[in-house]
C-alpha cells in the first residue's frame, strides 16, 4: 500500500507525542501528512462491554418498556452500544423502541453518534459536561419517568443520582470503561523525551488520558522540565477540547485548543501553530463520514432550531439553552 501523499512539510522535523488510544492511528496519518514524526505514548486504554450479558439484559428491557428519555455522553458509548445490539439481533428493536424518546447528548460526539444510529437529538450540552446536564435536568419533576443513561468511560458522573432525586426511574448501560495504558513502558519514555526537548508537542483527545500522562510525568519527576517547556514556549501542549485540556490548566499548563471539538479540527490547529502558511491544506475533518472526526448530517437541524418534544406533561417541555 502506497504512502499517503504529503499535504505539506509544516511539521517536518517536529516530533508529536500521541498520548491517546482510540484512533490513535488515524490522527498520526493525518499528522504524518505535513512531514509530523510521530511517537505513540497511549495513556489509557479501553476496555469494552459490549459482550456483557448485564448490557444486552438492560437494553433488552428497554426494547419491552421503552423510556422517555435517554441520555447520551459518548459517540464511542452510542456507537458501540449500537453495535452491540446489532450483533445481538436486536438492533432494529432498540432502534424502534427509541423512536419516540427524548434524547439529551452530552457534546457534538455523543450528539453525531446518535443521529448515526437514527435517533433525533433533542438538547446538547454546550459545554460537553455531565455537570451542565445535570443543572438542565434540575427543578423538572421526573416523577415516574423511565430514563436511560449510557455512562462515558469514567463511571459515576453524578447523573443517575440527579435523576433518581427527580423521581425517574434509571436504566444505567455501561458499554466501555477507561483501563491502564498497554504499555506503561512507552508512556514513560515519552515523559522523559518531552522533558529532554526530544519531543516538540504532545496531543491528548480525552481527560482520563491528559491525567494519566500527566502523573506518569510526575512519578518520574519529568514534570518540572515539561512545565519549563511549556512556559518557555519550545513545548506545546494540545487537547482536542477544553474537558480534555482541563488536567493541564490544573497544573498550570496551557493547551491549545482547536476551533472545534474534532480530531480534525486538532489537526488545523496544530499545524497552523507551527506553521500557519499552509493552513488552505489542511482537511477540517479527517474523515467527513465519521461522526467523531466530523459535524452530524445537515440535513438534521441543530437541536436549537428545533421545538422542543415534552418528556411526559410536565417535564422539560422547553429548551433551557440554545
Amino acid at each position: 500500500m502506497s504512502a499517503p501523499a504529503r499535504l505539506s512539510a509544516a511539521l517536518e522535523g517536529r516530533r508529536l507525542v500521541l498520548a491517546l488510544d482510540r484512533r490513535a492511528d488515524e490522527l498520526a496519518a493525518a499528522l504524518a501528512r505535513h512531514g509530523a514524526e510521530i511517537q505513540h505514548a497511549p495513556a489509557m486504554s479501553m476496555i469494552p462491554h459490549v459482550d456483557d450479558p448485564e448490557l444486552l439484559a438492560r437494553t433488552a428491557e428497554l426494547i419491552a418498556r421503552p423510556p422517555q428519555l435517554l441520555i447520551a455522553t459518548t459517540g464511542v458509548g452510542v456507537r458501540g452500544w449500537f453495535e452491540a445490539a446489532d450483533a445481538a439481533g436486536i438492533g432494529d428493536g432498540l432502534r424502534t423502541a427509541l423512536a419516540g424518546t427524548r434524547v439529551l447528548a452530552r457534546g457534538p460526539k455523543a450528539r453525531g453518534a446518535v443521529q448515526q444510529a437514527g435517533l433525533t437529538v433533542d438538547w446538547v450540552a454546550a459545554d460537553g459536561t455531565s455537570a451542565e446536564m445535570i443543572t438542565y435536568l434540575a427543578g423538572h419533576d421526573l416523577g415516574g419517568l423511565r430514563a436511560a443513561v449510557q455512562h462515558h468511560g469514567s463511571g459515576a458522573d453524578g447523573l443517575d443520582e440527579a435523576l433518581l432525586a427527580a423521581g425517574a426511574e434509571v436504566v444505567a448501560l455501561t458499554v466501555y470503561r477507561w483501563g491502564p495504558p498497554r504499555d506503561p513502558e512507552a508512556v514513560h519514555r515519552s515523559v522523559l523525551d518531552t522533558a529532554g526537548g526530544r519531543c516538540d508537542a504532545v496531543l491528548f483527545t480525552a481527560a482520563p488520558g491528559t491525567e494519566n500522562w500527566l502523573v506518569a510525568a510526575e512519578r518520574a519527576g519529568a514534570l518540572p522540565g515539561i512545565t519549563d517547556r511549556v512556559l518557555s514556549g519550545e513545548l506545546l501542549m494540545a487537547a482536542v477540547g477544553p474537558l480534555t485540556a482541563a488536567p493541564l490548566e490544573a497544573r498550570g499548563l496551557a493547551a491549545l485548543l482547536p476551533a472545534r471539538s474534532r480530531m480534525g479540527a486538532l489537526v488545523r490547529a496544530v499545524v497552523q501553530h507551527f506553521d500557519p502558511a499552509p493552513a488552505e491544506s489542511v482537511p477540517s475533518d479527517l474523515a467527513p463520514s465519521d461522526p467523531v472526526l466530523s459535524d452530524p448530517a445537515p440535513s438534521d437541524p441543530a437541536p436549537s432550531d428545533r421545538a422542543p418534544r415534552d418528556l411526559v406533561p410536565t417535564g422539560l417541555a422547553q429548551e433551557d439553552t440554545p
